[in-house]
């Protein structure tokens, strides 16, 4: 109970640090104004893109699977990923994630395990993305990532790069998970070795193309970025969107907030006056990128929850045998996806 707490504590701090960078603003009557007279058709078409970004993960989430021998098909992938954003924005942590193995376990009938190193696998492609683009922003921010923000952001590169070699790579992922078995000795050692083999079963040369799709997402993200600075009649280039918004999406990683708010609002804050605007700019755009990427896909979500409920409480192994043979025949790894 008293770790549920702290979690949740935690995720506090974000709305927290938005409350003050917003104090700190000190005139928040030229923040709302500044959000009234925006345009809408750049945000109706920022939220529109929003389809083509899960699409190129509803793509890489099928290619993942097919590299352990699944077909999973793109309406039920789009099935679990929608309601998988809502959950994931209303609760802390990574639940939205737990849900999409939950979807998985009926779809697909595999084990915790099994849709874990999926999911994992998943994590990790948008990681390293994530870190090339992060690496040319620090780069082209230099001058304002000085002190304790770029000692953070460079800690952030840092366990970025090499938290994913930990499960990868063999003797550290049986190291590391061994530790945690002793943590919690009811873990049960085939679920670890099952969740190892299914992660590094996903390292074929057909990997490689998740990485376009991931570019893809990420670009259209940025773009999405790029379009609520265009709402607000900030004249920003689309480079800087691309760095800006991949910074704050890597601080955003940090248990501290839900979704990265407060801490993407407090970088934008800092960075905006070296690029030429005020404060409220830089919040504004972070408050609008925040309302048309996360805000707008948990409410999509929200509406797939309801047409479509999560399977909770099902015992995929043993409820799913129809669906099995409908929506994932299991296949040779080898054999070339459709």
């Amino acid at each position: 109970m008293q770790k549920r707490l702290i979690r949740h504590g935690l995720r506090l701090l974000g709305p927290l640090l938005l409350g003050l960078v917003l104090w700190k603003v000190g005139d928040i009557g030229a923040l709302c104004r500044l959000l009234g007279h925006a345009a809408g058709w750049p945000l109706a078409l920022g939220c529109v893109l929003n389809g083509a970004n899960i699409h190129l993960k509803v793509e890489r989430t099928r290619l993942l699977a097919g590299l352990r021998g699944f077909r999973y098909p793109r309406a039920a992938i789009w099935k679990g990923m929608l309601p998988s954003l809502y959950l994931g924005m209303v609760t802390p942590g990574r639940v939205g994630d737990a849900l999409r193995i939950q979807y998985m376990r009926r779809d697909l009938g595999t084990s915790y395990a099994e849709g874990l190193a999926l999911i994992v696998m998943d994590r990790f492609c948008d990681l390293y993305v994530l870190l090339a683009f992060v690496a040319a922003g620090v780069a082209h921010f230099a001058s304002v990532l000085t002190g304790r923000l770029g000692v953070v952001t460079w800690f952030g590169v840092a366990a970025t790069a090499l938290l994913p070699l930990v499960f990868l790579v063999r003797g550290p992922g049986e190291l590391a998970l061994r530790g945690l078995k002793r943590l919690r000795p009811s873990m049960r050692g085939d679920a670890v070795e099952r969740f190892l083999e299914t992660l590094r079963g996903q390292v074929r040369p057909r990997l490689a193309w998740a990485v376009p799709l991931t570019i893809g997402a990420f670009l259209i993200n940025y773009l999405q970025g790029w379009l609520a600075a265009r709402a607000l009649g900030l004249e920003l280039a689309y480079a800087d969107v691309i760095f800006m918004m991949a910074i704050t999406s890597l601080l955003g990683l940090l248990p501290i907030s839900v979704s990265g708010a407060g801490v993407r609002e407090l970088f934008l804050a800092l960075v905006f006056p070296s690029l030429g605007f005020a404060r409220e700019q830089g919040i504004a755009f972070g408050l609008l990128i925040f309302a048309v990427i996360y805000v707008f896909c948990s409410l999509a979500g929200l509406v797939a929850w309801q047409l479509a409920p999560p399977p909770f409480g099902v015992d995929a192994p043993a409820a799913a045998d129809d669906d099995r043979s409908r929506l994932a025949t299991p296949r040779d790894p080898g054999e070339k996806a459709p």
